[in-house]
């Protein structure tokens, strides 16, 4: 299924301040990030709009629920995914949105509860 850019509204979370528009050619998944007007955010939500035209619902517009994403270095990519944190970890939740249970705020640098996974193969 082809993707036509649709208008998209940026909306902060925790504040509900829409940042802006922008119209984007490729659909965000929660967890992804989105460089909007100079700054990084992650997605945490996406919702949709419709609009009743021609005798059918249609996809009219997004909006995008974000967070600031103040450290986007401690990302590893996991099978085509980018997670947080430090994927050798055992306690790494291989998640888009949460670091792990042990240290979920990070950084994982230095986390005095790191123990190294055991591969699949030992």
């Amino acid at each position: 299924m082809a993707v036509h850019a649709l208008s998209t509204e940026v909306i902060l979370a925790h504040s509900h301040q829409c940042l802006g528009k922008v119209q984007l050619d490729w659909m965000p998944q929660p967890g992804s990030s989105l460089d909007f007007a100079g700054h990084t955010y992650m997605v945490l939500e996406r919702r949709h709009c419709y609009q009743f035209r021609a005798g059918r619902y249609q996809l009219d517009k997004i909006y995008l629920v974000v967070q600031s994403d103040p450290a986007p270095a401690e990302r590893s990519e996991v099978e085509g995914r980018w997670v947080l944190g430090d994927v050798t970890c055992q306690f790494n939740a291989r998640s888009e949105l949460i670091r792990c249970a042990v240290n979920p705020g990070g950084p994982c640098s230095g986390c005095r509860d790191y123990i190294r996974r055991m591969s699949d193969g030992d």
